[in-house]
């Protein structure tokens, strides 16, 4: 449901989203996840992508498809955090057509923070752990 999500961004899709089917292929769906989710690290808690000391690298990620969209609607991207860990943390996110409840598709994306440098799991840094608590549900 639309209230289990914590932030929300309305995605446009593309002509070039579409599939030889019709609709907006499978790929694109975790091409969304990725946007919503560093859209949000970079925006609202504040991840410095290209100097901060630590980044998260996915490690794991999956979509689970309900029905079809098509270009050109909109996709409403909801996003929270289902586990918070000391150096990961799972995304989930939820697909609605554009001002609609029916959920298109939801998926998790898991990422683990590690040194820029080392690639060596570390702990979330403080300021972004802050931001992800607000994201968490139960």
């Amino acid at each position: 449901m639309r209230a289990d999500y914590r932030h929300w961004q309305r995605i446009p899709t593309r002509w070039a989203d579409n599939d030889v089917y019709g609709h907006v292929n499978n790929v694109v769906h975790y091409a969304f996840m990725d946007t919503v989710i560093n859209t949000w690290l970079i925006e609202k808690a504040g991840l410095d992508i290209h100097h901060g000391p630590a980044i998260g690298l996915c490690v794991e990620s999956h979509c689970n498809y309900k029905s079809a969209i098509s270009f050109p609607e909109a996709v409403d991207a909801g996003l929270r955090v289902g586990h918070l860990g000391r150096s990961s943390v799972r995304y989930e996110v939820g697909f609605y057509p554009e001002d609609r409840d029916d959920v298109v598709a939801e998926g998790h994306f898991v990422h683990v923070f590690v040194d820029r440098e080392s690639r060596k799991p570390v702990e979330i840094p403080a300021h972004l752990r802050a931001a992800m608590e607000g994201l968490v549900v139960a």
